[in-house]
């Protein structure tokens, strides 16, 4: 039993060392204004565009090297090149809106973010005929 309890000890120490030292060499880190949009209720073949702003506050360049919609009628768009320390940016997410009924979707991020290398985006709503 103690050894169980002395490798568990050992492992939290390791991790708690690694998170610290992560944060204090700095990365890039990815902060969103928000991180779901409600379209409410949207016509059928209306606008099912949203820009999702991002704001690198991290300490170096951020690289979003993928971004996947939860099927195909969610398509997100996003830049390509790196968002420097400070600097803000758009991710746009289409949805098609020739499908009638009710959203929910999803948009994974994956970037050399620390703070969150996967992070999701959601988009929601309600098409109507």
């Amino acid at each position: 039993m103690k050894k169980v309890v002395a490798v568990f000890t050992l492992f939290f120490l390791a991790a708690l060392f690694v998170n610290v030292n992560a944060q204090a060499i700095g990365g890039a880190e990815i902060s969103f204004e928000k991180e779901t949009h409600d379209y409410g209720v949207i016509q059928q073949h209306g606008d099912g565009t949203y820009d999702f702003v991002f704001k690198n506050t991290g300490s170096v360049p951020l690289l979003i090297s993928e971004c996947v919609g939860s099927c195909g009628c969610t398509v997100p768009e996003w830049p390509r090149e790196p968002i420097a320390p400070g600097a803000s940016a758009k991710l746009k997410v289409t949805y098609d809106t020739k499908r009638v009924g009710v959203i929910n979707k999803s948009v994974t991020i994956k970037s050399n973010a620390v703070n969150a290398p996967t992070k999701i985006i959601r988009i929601k709503g309600e098409v109507k005929a």
